[in-house]
């Protein structure tokens, strides 16, 4: 079969399977490489991820907490302040407008000028390699790219399906304060989210499955954010192995074992924030020779390419590194390797940050990883609180760490 990137007279005609980020990019990429889109979107709202349920919901509830927390805690002397949540459902009222109009500017108004793009509102299903379904309607393509992105994943705890448990996609639609929540999870959405209601005033209890949070970090960064949280009146509570989860009047009793010893923990709410799960169940994927991993994700070579060869897939359906900005570029680079070009995906010197605080932010490899390839590596630590900046800002928590050879 001649694939149609090599025929100048076949129509060029991108058949995308969600609508986030990958999926926006990707989108862009093929309209300015003259290729007709189709884009097919179903379960969140256009934007995806990022702009409904992560980045900018978080974000600006995080800061929502920081500058009550800034109000409370004045670091200079002779400064007094206060705060107080007066009305916690305009807080989210506010949150859901600027959801709104982002979602309008930044992902509706930039498709709508091109005339070359289609959107369809449905769930698609591949119905051979290449061709899917949509609302009864049979759409084909010359190539096509999966970029339908995960959810939160539940672990099997009995007990805790029907405990009424949040995640961060419900728990960023209360109206009203939770007095006391347990967090499950100790990596950076259960962080950033367990310390932004500590700081909105709930009694917050983190409980972590390994020995420590942040598991895949330095010790020295997860021990340094470990106290700086808990300086904060959170309770963080590390190898803990979940036993059942039940409700009652008061809320939901969490039933576990902390390193061997059997504890009970209590809350008016309980937030799974245990990891994601890809979309991929019920796309038909696996039908036509499409290879997923043991866990669900699309498994994808350093060009995007599925084991179909006109079939691509971006984002977070193919599964670490999980970043807007990560998902956006493969968007890009799976269009164009669809259309001719051949570019493998680059992460060496990839950024990421954990918006806690203070934050936590990286770029490059860490030790272990620089030993793992066999680099005779060194570090050098610079606390900051031998940096005039941190000095003079009353702020000297945390450290820079540069990992040379």
């Amino acid at each position: 079969m001649n694939d149609s990137c090599c025929d100048p007279k076949a129509e060029k005609h991108l058949v995308i399977v969600g609508g986030g980020s990958a999926a926006f990019a990707a989108a862009i990429k093929a309209s300015d490489l003259n290729a007709k889109v189709t884009m097919i979107n179903d379960g969140l709202p256009i934007g995806g991820t990022c702009v409904n349920v992560g980045c900018v919901p978080s974000k600006t509830l995080i800061r929502a907490a920081e500058s009550l927390h800034r109000a409370q805690h004045s670091p200079f002397d002779g400064i007094a302040g206060s705060g107080r949540v007066t009305d916690f459902a305009a807080v989210m009222q506010q949150k859901r407008a600027l959801v709104a109009e982002l979602r309008q500017a930044k992902y509706l108004d930039v498709i709508s000028n091109k005339q070359s793009v289609r959107l369809i509102a449905g769930r698609a299903k591949f119905t051979s390699p290449l061709a899917v379904e949509v609302n009864g309607e049979r759409i084909q393509g010359s190539h096509y790219l999966v970029a339908t992105g995960t959810r939160p994943f539940l672990p099997a705890v009995d007990g805790l399906a029907a405990s009424g448990y949040l995640t961060n996609e419900s728990a960023f639609e209360l109206d009203k304060l939770p007095r006391s929540l347990i967090v499950l999870g100790g990596r950076y959405i259960a962080l950033e989210i367990a310390q932004m209601f500590a700081r909105f005033g709930t009694e917050v209890t983190v409980l972590q499955r390994s020995s420590r949070i942040l598991p895949t970090e330095a010790e020295d960064l997860t021990s340094a954010l470990t106290g700086y949280l808990e300086g904060e009146g959170m309770n963080i509570v590390t190898g803990v192995d979940l036993q059942r989860v039940e409700r009652d009047d008061s809320g939901v009793v969490v039933h576990a074992t902390v390193q061997g010893v059997a504890r009970e923990f209590r809350a008016e709410h309980i937030l799974a924030a245990t990891g994601r799960v890809p979309n991929t169940d019920g796309l038909g994927l696996e039908d036509f020779g499409i290879t997923l991993d043991t866990q669900g994700f699309v498994a994808v070579d350093e060009t995007l390419r599925t084991s179909e060869p006109r079939v691509f897939a971006a984002g977070d359906v193919i599964g670490d590194p999980s970043f807007v900005y990560t998902a956006a570029y493969e968007g890009a680079v799976a269009t164009e390797n669809a259309f001719g070009e051949s570019k493998s995906r680059d992460y060496t010197a990839l950024p990421w940050v954990i918006f806690t605080d203070p934050q936590v932010a990286g770029v490059g490899m860490d030790e272990p990883e620089a030993k793992a390839r066999g680099i005779d590596a060194e570090s050098s630590v610079l606390p900051l609180s031998h940096v005039p900046r941190s000095i003079a800002a009353r702020d000297t928590r945390g450290f820079v760490k540069l990992i040379r050879d």
